[in-house]
């Protein structure tokens, strides 16, 4: 008898697992649940695009920064908007040798009357 008992209640448990279980399933799969993950899944995507874009521009604003001090191009502090200051032109010898040549300049600009 207490064979019988045991193994009844150990159906019936069994019997509410599987049917919790499956309810969960079942709720999971409705198109509010899922609409719900979906929205959830698109936020955690954008944060994780956030963080991305956050690291890339800390590493220009780095890379940027060990440029200008290789090139020697300092901030001048005396500037209000703190540009950076940028050499002197140069002249390339390869201009200069071209604009020997006392033939006119020619414009390959589209915009301008002819």
């Amino acid at each position: 008898m207490f064979r019988r008992a045991f193994w009844f209640t150990a159906g019936a448990a069994a019997g509410v697992w599987a049917t919790t279980k499956v309810n969960r399933q079942l709720k999971k799969l409705t198109p509010e649940s899922l609409a719900a993950q979906a929205a959830d899944k698109a936020v955690e995507a954008g944060h994780r695009l956030k963080d991305f874009a956050l690291d890339v521009r800390a590493g220009m604003t780095q890379r940027e920064d060990e440029l200008n001090d290789a090139l020697g191009l300092h901030q001048d502090p005396d500037r209000p908007d703190n540009v950076t200051a940028l050499p002197g032109p140069r002249r390339l010898r390869a201009i200069e040798n071209h604009q020997i040549d006392n033939r006119p300049k020619l414009s390959y600009n589209r915009n301008e009357d002819h």
